[in-house]
């Protein structure tokens, strides 16, 4: 936030040397014009009418006092640039950057004090009988002065600001990593980052993995979500969403036009404690749709797909399951595997039942039946075995998913 540089105002004084006793005269009366100014600026700056004591009140005062004090070396040398006040007041800019407080309230100060500095120190002037001409240069002088210590103070809050912008990015980076990481996650581990990260903690959250973008250009933009921690520098790049069973969470269609064509998996809602659980099940998901296990285009939700996930929670194991389960059908062709196959779990599904099984494949129940007799020979009793029977549901599920998603 700069601030202009008024109109009129001359980069250095151009009027005659004041008189030498002016500045030793203004000078002694220092703290009282400061006096006057801190009452002003507290009766006029709501933002600045605190307690009379304590830290906040010390910096109001030393900020009055250095902008007299730079006036009055101003006079005293006009060739003095006023380095070190100016310092103090881009300090004071940082300091109420840092707060979260505007700048205006600052720059309403200066404006107040300024005034009401001039006045009093325009009476002293008039005073001494200084030549009017001497007194308007003495005016300019003062805008001059505030127009510095203004300036200086925008500049500071400026790259304050941005410098609280990249420590706040950090902060959250830093927040999202104490989430996602494996093991207990303590709640006062996460107040505490949560506060200097400026994140409300929400009671639940789900977190996104997102494919690659399809435009390479998209690659590093975070996609909009209110309150999400978002790290789209890891691999895959991934998004925390604070209560996303609300109304501003990612069940609508704008988190989707968000993702801008992205493919992305939704983890399933837990307590912000547990969001690895989430990371863990959209990375999951995420992998499979790349397989084309599951959909491989669009917005797939884990809770819509649990058995799945749970099937490939262990793939040497699923492995070991079909090889095991399934090895009657090795002795059959490829073609007629994929028609067994499919006839074995959808009676199995429908409790036995022919007609059912017929509907369902859209095909004879006479040749439902004789597919049956086929897997008779083939499995014989343990077609009839309840332990054997879910195994084979396991295995044949996992059988049909191998067929690629679209």
């Amino acid at each position: 936030m700069a601030v202009p540089t008024p109109h009129g105002v001359p980069d250095r004084p151009t009027a005659p040397q004041f008189p030498p006793e002016l500045a030793k005269v203004l000078r002694a009366d220092l703290a009282a014009v400061a006096d006057e100014v801190e009452e002003e600026v507290r009766r006029q700056v709501p933002e600045y009418a605190r307690p009379a004591d304590g830290t906040y009140r010390q910096n109001l005062r030393s900020g009055v006092v250095q902008a007299l004090t730079l006036f009055v070396d101003h006079i005293a040398d006009p060739r003095d640039d006023g380095g070190a006040i100016a310092a103090t007041y881009y300090e004071l800019g940082r300091g109420e950057a840092l707060e979260g407080r505007s700048l205006d309230a600052l720059q309403s100060a200066l404006r107040v004090g300024g005034m009401r500095a001039w006045r009093r120190m325009g009476q002293t002037a008039e005073e001494l009988g200084l030549d009017s001409t001497v007194v308007a240069v003495l005016g300019e002088l003062a805008f001059r002065t505030v127009h510095e210590v203004a300036q200086a103070a925008a500049s500071g809050y400026a790259e304050a600001q941005l410098r609280s912008s990249d420590e706040l990015e950090r902060r959250r980076k830093r927040l999202l990593e104490l989430l996602l990481e494996d093991g207990p996650v303590a709640p006062a581990a996460v107040q505490d980052l949560a506060h200097g990260a400026r994140w409300p903690v929400p009671r639940t959250v789900a977190v996104v993995a997102l494919a690659a973008a399809p435009d390479r250009r998209e690659e590093d933009r975070p996609l909009a979500a209110a309150g999400a921690l978002v790290d789209m520098g890891s691999r895959p790049p991934r998004m925390l969403v604070p209560d996303p069973d609300g109304s501003g969470g990612i069940g609508g269609r704008a988190f989707t036009l968000a993702l801008r064509g992205r493919p992305a998996a939704i983890g399933p809602t837990v307590a912000v404690t547990e969001a690895a659980q989430s990371l863990r099940l959209a990375t999951r998901a995420l992998g499979l749709m790349g397989r084309g296990v599951l959909p491989r285009q669009g917005v797939v939700r884990c809770d819509e797909h649990l058995s799945t996930l749970l099937l490939h929670g262990d793939e040497p194991l699923l492995e070991r399951l079909r090889a095991r389960a399934l090895a009657p059908l090795d002795t059959v062709s490829a073609g007629q595997r994929e028609r067994l196959a499919e006839t074995l779990l959808a009676w199995l599904l429908s409790g036995s039942n022919v007609p059912d099984v017929a509907v369902r494949l859209h095909i004879h129940p006479q040749t439902v039946r004789y597919r049956l007799r086929q897997l008779e020979k083939l499995f014989g009793d343990a077609l009839h075995d309840p332990a054997t029977r879910l195994d084979l549901i396991l295995a044949l599920r996992a059988e049909s998913l191998h067929t690629p998603q679209n």
